[in-house]
C-alpha cells in the first residue's frame, strides 16, 4: 500500500524531469540556430608584381592567420572569375576581407573582384541577408572608391610607421570597438599600437565634402601625417562594412619591419580586432553545396610560403 501511495508523487516528478530536458533540448537548438559556429571567410587574392608559373597571384599569410585566430575559415578569392562563379561562392561563404596591397584600386582584378563582392554584399545585406565586409588598407581605399564612386585619396608621408589612434565622438556608439576593454581602448588613444604602411589617404577634408562617403561611414578614428589629418577607421551606419587604414593583422604576425608594434597590447588589438569581424561573420548562415565542395576551396589547399628573407610579409600563399 506505501509504494502504491507514493506513486501519483513520483509520476508528476518524473514527467517534470522529462519536460525540462526537453525544454533544454529546445534551448539548445534554437541557441545555435542564432549563431554559425563555423565560419569562412573570404580573402581576396591580388596580382604579383613579377608574376611567375603558378606564382600570378598571392594572399598574404597574416590575414589567413588574422582570421583563423578568432575561430574562422579561410577561402581564397581569385581575380579573373566570372560574376557567376563571385556569385556561387558569395552564397557560400559568411564574410569577406579585402587585404592591404600594391595594385590599382581602379583597373586590376583585384579592383573587379572587390567591386562584384560588394555590390552583391550591398544587395544582400538590404534583403536582410547579414553579410560583413572588412578592408585593410588598400582595401579601405578600395572600400572608398567604390562607395564614392569616385577616387578620393590624397597623398601622405605615411609609408611605414605605427600611430595611435585619435578617436571620435562616433566611437561612444560603434560597433567595431564595442567589446574592446576600457584599458585597450586607453592604450590604443595614447601608445603607437597601429601600423601603416600606405601612400594614399582619405583627408578628413574629403570626407567631410563628399556625401556618398559622409552618409554611409562613420570615422570612428583619424590620424595625421603633421600636414593632412586622414581618416583611419570607419564603419558604415547601416551596413557590416568596415575599414582599417591601417594594419591589425600585422601585430601578431608581421616581423619584418621594425616599426611594427609587438607589445602586449598591440597583439591584443590584433586578437579583439579578429574577433570582431569573426563574430559579424557568424551572423551570416551562407554554405557550401557540400562538403567536397568546402573543402575543395578551404586555403588548407596551399601552402605559405616562407618570404621573410625578401619580402615585407614572412610568409605568403601564391597562386
Amino acid at each position: 500500500m506505501r509504494a502504491f501511495s507514493q506513486a501519483p508523487v513520483l509520476f508528476p516528478f518524473i514527467e517534470m524531469i522529462l519536460l525540462f530536458c526537453i525544454c533544454l533540448s529546445c534551448l539548445s537548438r534554437y541557441s545555435s540556430a542564432k549563431t554559425n559556429d563555423g565560419p569562412i571567410i573570404g580573402v581576396l587574392a591580388q596580382e604579383v608584381n613579377s608574376p611567375k608559373p603558378n606564382r600570378s597571384t598571392y594572399i598574404a599569410a597574416s590575414y589567413v592567420k588574422f582570421l583563423e585566430s578568432a575561430g574562422a575559415r579561410v577561402v581564397p578569392v581569385m581575380i579573373n572569375q566570372t560574376v557567376e562563379e563571385y556569385t556561387a561562392l558569395f552564397n557560400a561563404i559568411n564574410g569577406m576581407l579585402y587585404p592591404g596591397g600594391g595594385v590599382s584600386i581602379i583597373s586590376s582584378g583585384y579592383q573587379r573582384a572587390a567591386k562584384i563582392l560588394y555590390e552583391l554584399a550591398i544587395q544582400a545585406n538590404k534583403k536582410g541577408d547579414y553579410f560583413p565586409v572588412w578592408g585593410t588598407c588598400l582595401g579601405f581605399e578600395q572600400l572608398t572608391s567604390l562607395t564614392s564612386g569616385n577616387t578620393v585619396l590624397s597623398y601622405t608621408n605615411t609609408r611605414g610607421g605605427s600611430l595611435p589612434l585619435n578617436f571620435t565622438d562616433e566611437i561612444k556608439d560603434s560597433r567595431m570597438f564595442k567589446g574592446f576593454p576600457a584599458e585597450l581602448m586607453k592604450d590604443l588613444a595614447s601608445e603607437p599600437l597601429t601600423e601603416i604602411s600606405h601612400r594614399w589617404s582619405l583627408a578628413l577634408l574629403s570626407y567631410n565634402t563628399n556625401d556618398e562617403l559622409k552618409k554611409f561611414y562613420k570615422v570612428l578614428s583619424t590620424n595625421t601625417d603633421g600636414k593632412t589629418e586622414f581618416v583611419s577607421t570607419v564603419e558604415a551606419y547601416d551596413y557590416p562594412i568596415y575599414g582599417t587604414q591601417w594594419h591589425p593583422e600585422k601585430n601578431a604576425f608581421e616581423w619584418t619591419k621594425p616599426f611594427i608594434p609587438h607589445s602586449r597590447s598591440a597583439v591584443k588589438t590584433t586578437f579583439y580586432m579578429a574577433e570582431f569581424f569573426v563574430s559579424e561573420a557568424r551572423k551570416n548562415f551562407h554554405r557550401f553545396e557540400s562538403e567536397e565542395a568546402e573543402s575543395k576551396a578551404l586555403i588548407y589547399n596551399y601552402s605559405p610560403v616562407y618570404t621573410g628573407n625578401k619580402s615585407g610579409f614572412e610568409q605568403i600563399y601564391f597562386f
